[in-house]
C-alpha cells in the first residue's frame, strides 16, 4: 500500500508539474507530456478536478488547429491557495502575495534603512506588510500556505537563517521561524541570485533546463548556479559566492570585509571607486545612486580615461572568476541580471578576453551569455515558482486538501 501511495503522489506531481509550466493543457496533453496512460491521467485529472485543485474549462485555444470539438483544458485552480513572496534587498523590502495558478493578487515595496535595522525589526515590518495584503484580498487566491524570502546575502543550508549580508549590520537573522511562528506555514529562505536562477528556468527552460549560471550585477555580484538541473548550493549555506572569490590576493578591499574578491573590482562601487581615482584600499560606498551610475557609463561609452578603463577592470575580473569556475564544472550558458546588465558593452570584450587568453579556450567568443536588466521580477518570479512547486509537491501531490477554505489566514 505504501508503495502504491507513492506511485500515487509522483503521477499526480507529474500532472501537477505539467501544467505548472504549460498552464493550461488537455489530457491528451498531458498524456503526452508526462508519459503516463491515458486512463492515469483521466483518473488523476478527475480526482484533483473533484478536489478543487484543478479546473476544467471549454474556452482555451489547446489544439487550436485541430478539427472538431474544442477539448477541456485543465488549469490550476487560483482560489484553492495562496502564497506570500517576501525580497529583502538593499534599502528595500518587496512583498506579494500570489495565487496557486501563479498570478500576483497584491504587491508593495517599502522603502527603509536596512543596515541600522534589527532582525526583529525587519521580521515585524515584513509581517505587517504580509498581514495589510492579506486583509486587502480576503476571499482572493484561498488560504496562505507557504511563504518563500530572499535576501541579499548568504543563507544556511536549512534555508532558515540569513548567516550574512552587506545590507544589515546584524547577522544569524532566523527570518524563517519567525514568519512561521507568525503565519503558521513553512517558510523557506534562499539567496536572491538563487531565486534569480530557478526564474530562468521555469522562464526559459529550453535554454535553462541543465546547467547554467544566473549572475548578479548590482549592489554586489552574486552568482545562481544550476548543475544537471539541480541548484547548487553548500553543505553549510547557499554557497555559490562568486563575487567572493578571489581575484587578486591581498587586493581591492571588498565590503566583505575581505581583500582581492571579484566584487571589489566589479560591483557598482568598486567601477566608482576606479573611476574616481580612490586608492583600491578605500572603504566601498554604502550604495551608488543609479543616476550617478548611468553617467558614469555614458562617459566611458564617449571617450577613453578612466571611466572606460574601469569597466574594462570589471570586466577583466568576471572573465578571471568565470574562467576559473568553468575549469571545475566546464563551460555553461550565462545569464547577467540586473543594472550591470545595461553596461554590457562596456565589460563583454574583456570578460571574454579574460577567458579566451587564460584558458587557451577558443570558444570564449561564442560563449552564450544573455542580459536581463531588472533583477526584481525575477526574484519575486523564483520565489513564487519555490513555494508552489513546494505545494504541488507536498500537499496537492497528496490530496490534502481537506480544511482549505477560500478565506485568507492572518
Amino acid at each position: 500500500m505504501a508503495r502504491s501511495d507513492d506511485v500515487r503522489r509522483q503521477n499526480r506531481k507529474l500532472v501537477l508539474t505539467a501544467l505548472r509550466r504549460r498552464g493550461a493543457l488537455s489530457r491528451t496533453d498531458l498524456t503526452t507530456m508526462t508519459g503516463l496512460s491515458a486512463s492515469t491521467v483521466s483518473a488523476i485529472a478527475a480526482a484533483l478536478v473533484s478536489e478543487g485543485v484543478l479546473l476544467e474549462s471549454r474556452d482555451g485555444d489547446v489544439g487550436a488547429a485541430r478539427r472538431g470539438r474544442p477539448q477541456v483544458t485543465l488549469t490550476p485552480n487560483p482560489d484553492i491557495a495562496k502564497v506570500g513572496v517576501v525580497n529583502l534587498s538593499l534599502n528595500s523590502i518587496t512583498v506579494a502575495l500570489v495565487d496557486y495558478a501563479g498570478g500576483i493578487i497584491a504587491e508593495q515595496t517599502t522603502e527603509l534603512q536596512t543596515w541600522p535595522a534589527t532582525g526583529g525589526e525587519l521580521v515585524a515590518e515584513i509581517g505587517a506588510m504580509l498581514r495589510r495584503q492579506l486583509q486587502s484580498s480576503a476571499g482572493s487566491g484561498g488560504k496562505l500556505m507557504d511563504i518563500s524570502m530572499s535576501v541579499q546575502g548568504v543563507t544556511d543550508a536549512a534555508g532558515e537563517k540569513m548567516l550574512w549580508a552587506p545590507i544589515i549590520r546584524e547577522r544569524n537573522i532566523a527570518f524563517g521561524p519567525a514568519l512561521t511562528d507568525a503565519f503558521d506555514v513553512p517558510v523557506s529562505l534562499a539567496n536572491d541570485c538563487t531565486m534569480l536562477a530557478e526564474a530562468l528556468r521555469w522562464t526559459d527552460p529550453g535554454h535553462y533546463g541543465g546547467d547554467f549560471a544566473a549572475i548578479l550585477l548590482s549592489y554586489g555580484i552574486g552568482m545562481g548556479l544550476y548543475l544537471k538541473g539541480q541548484p547548487f548550493s553548500g553543505s553549510h549555506s547557499s554557497a555559490a559566492e562568486f563575487g567572493h572569490m578571489a581575484h587578486i590576493p591581498y587586493g581591492a578591499l571588498c565590503r566583505c570585509g575581505r581583500r582581492g574578491c571579484i566584487e571589489a573590482y566589479a560591483g557598482d562601487y568598486a567601477i566608482w571607486r576606479n573611476a574616481m581615482g580612490m586608492p583600491d584600499t578605500a572603504a566601498p560606498a554604502f550604495s551608488i545612486d543609479a543616476t550617478v551610475f548611468a553617467e558614469l557609463a555614458e562617459r566611458a561609452r564617449e571617450a577613453a580615461g578612466v571611466e572606460r578603463e574601469a569597466f574594462h577592470t570589471a570586466g577583466r575580473a568576471i572573465g578571471f572568476g568565470l574562467n576559473n569556475l568553468f575549469s571545475l564544472i566546464d563551460p555553461v550558458p550565462i545569464a547577467f541580471v540586473g543594472p550591470g546588465a545595461k553596461v554590457f558593452d562596456l565589460i563583454e570584450p574583456e570578460i571574454r578576453n579574460a577567458i579566451s587568453g587564460t584558458a587557451g579556450w577558443d570558444g570564449a567568443q561564442e560563449l552564450n551569455i544573455r542580459c536581463y536588466p531588472e533583477e526584481h521580477p525575477l526574484i519575486l518570479q523564483g520565489c513564487a515558482m519555490t513555494s508552489l512547486l513546494r505545494l504541488d509537491a507536498e500537499v496537492f501531490s497528496g490530496g490534502e486538501t481537506r480544511g482549505l477554505s477560500q478565506t485568507s489566514a492572518a
